[in-house]
């Protein structure tokens, strides 16, 4: 009696845990996710990856060498056209400009007087040709005598000489004025070039120099860019690239905001390629940039080449390799049958293909599912 009880609560235990394989088990594991395909209209997608880039990216650096005073903007923040930036220390232009200035008041002052000097010269020698021709009538009648005559003569000559050395005066003065002139414009350009100023409307995008720190020409402080030049540069391999063109319509996605998609536009498609990764670079602009962007932030583009008019569509995790055959798992009485298929165009979640027909039920296999084979029982 007890060796039948022990057989029937063996059996009990086995019967239970057979139930509980079969339910916890057996059944999730050939039970699978179904789709229909339909017919529609599809976008057929090319796929690259690259980073957010710029047309142009304005290097602000130091044009004369110096110790910085003021960096009057940071990263992240927008500047418009004709900001001033930064001031480098002009250590001692401004008393240069000073210096200048003054020996240009004095050189335009001497011209100013050697100008009102040739004025009273004129007026002396108009003077001094009336008596010289009143002398010259008399001596011939013999009225004068030759030294009032030479003297007169003399008078004349003496104004007439000093009426040149007057000119001269006048043209050195003059072109001391010239000289003083562009020497204070040039040290007001070389002070010019101690303050910078925004050469664009944009945001500043790096800082590479602090206040107080002394910078040789041609150092990088800042880099700008304009929002409007902002685009993707992604890279997109040579075998599927030729079908791109520029003004082609495309799905953007920042790492940092990975849930959503910016819509873009082809802009460029760099000549070159890649010998080594054997790719291209295609240029993809924001139709809206997002606020704020990142330089050099991964980003995807989907970029739609070209679209298939009313054709037969299904989700491509729904499409299956089955010996060495491109096809769908379709169920039939309750069972798994391999359908091949040829896959026209992929999207970016689903494929057009022929050789199936329209609202077929569709299987979609698993990892964590048992393997799908021809005749397979599923649920």
């Amino acid at each position: 009696m007890q060796k039948l009880l022990k057989y029937m609560l063996v059996a009990v235990l086995l019967l239970l845990g057979g139930i509980l394989f079969y339910k916890k088990i057996y059944i999730p594991k050939s039970t699978y996710e179904t789709a229909i395909s339909k017919k529609g209209d599809l976008s057929v997608e090319v796929f690259g990856i690259g980073n957010v880039g710029a047309k142009y990216i304005y290097s602000i650096t130091a044009q004369t060498g110096g110790k910085i005073l003021s960096i009057l903007t940071d990263e992240g923040k927008w500047v418009k056209k004709g900001d001033l930036l930064i001031t480098i220390d002009s250590v001692d232009i401004p008393q240069l400009i000073d210096e200048a200035n003054l020996s240009m008041r004095k050189s335009n002052l001497e011209w100013v007087a050697s100008k009102k000097e040739l004025k009273s010269l004129f007026a002396q020698k108009h003077l001094a040709q009336i008596t010289y021709d009143r002398y010259v009538k008399l001596k011939k009648q013999s009225f004068v005598s030759k030294a009032e005559y030479d003297k007169a003569k003399a008078d004349l000559d003496v104004i007439e000489a000093q009426i040149s050395v007057t000119n001269a005066h006048i043209r050195s003065a003059k072109m001391e004025v010239e000289r003083t002139q562009k020497a204070v414009e040039a040290l007001k350009q070389k002070l010019a070039r101690y303050k910078i100023y925004a050469p664009v409307d944009g945001v500043v995008i790096a800082r590479s120099a602090q206040v107080a720190q002394t910078v040789l020409p041609s150092q990088p402080i800042l880099k700008i860019v304009d929002p409007k030049d902002v685009w993707v540069n992604a890279y997109i391999d040579e075998k599927i690239s030729g079908s791109v063109k520029v003004g082609e319509k495309a799905n953007i996605t920042l790492r940092s905001q990975y849930e959503k998609y910016f819509k873009g536009t082809v802009k460029r498609i760099v000549a070159q390629s890649d010998a080594v990764t054997q790719e291209r670079e295609v240029n993809v602009a924001f139709d809206t940039l997002p606020m704020p962007f990142y330089i050099n932030e991964q980003a995807e583009v989907r970029i739609a080449s070209k679209t298939y008019k009313d054709v037969v569509k299904v989700p491509l995790k729904a499409l299956a390799y089955y010996k060495e055959k491109t096809g769908v798992w379709t169920e039939d009485s309750g069972k798994a049958h391999f359908v091949p298929v040829k896959v026209l165009g992929r999207g970016h979640s689903e494929a057009a293909i022929t050789g199936l027909a329209n609202h077929t039920k569709i299987l979609i296999g698993s990892e964590k599912k048992k393997p799908l084979k021809e005749g397979v029982d599923v649920h």
